[in-house]
């Protein structure tokens, strides 16, 4: 079944919003990839996986907004550690201020009672 004009939306809306998920992730502690597969796993609606989470990983390093650093771990070979950069910060600083905008405006048209509907009319 393909998906609807809706869905294909919330997912776009999804994907541009994990990259800041993820920042406010490693804000808190540095992380491997799949301890952050789990914590966004937690958080409804944001459905995600490793194979979504390893290229934005990839791409916010390229970016310069994450490093990486290899640590060792009791349970197998090195893990490979993510943790948040000064530009990565500012990024995050920037977007959390965006997105309280983005969503008071979006949350007042979905909540308005549509008293001004009759100014529409034709």
């Amino acid at each position: 079944m393909a998906p609807t004009a809706e869905s294909k939306g919330l997912s776009q809306l999804r994907r541009g919003a994990l990259e800041y998920c993820v920042l406010a992730l490693l804000r808190q502690d540095p992380s491997y990839g799949y301890e952050l597969v789990q914590a966004l796993a937690d958080v409804d609606g944001l459905v995600t996986s490793e194979g979504t989470i390893y290229p934005l990983l990839t791409r916010l390093r390229r970016e310069q907004l994450v490093a990486t650093f290899w640590q060792e771990s009791e349970e197998g070979p090195p893990r490979r550690y993510y943790k948040l950069t000064a530009a990565g910060e500012r990024a995050l600083t920037d977007f959390a201020e965006e997105w309280s905008r983005f969503r008071d405006g979006v949350d007042a048209l979905l909540t308005s009672s549509g008293a001004g509907d009759d100014h529409h009319e034709h």
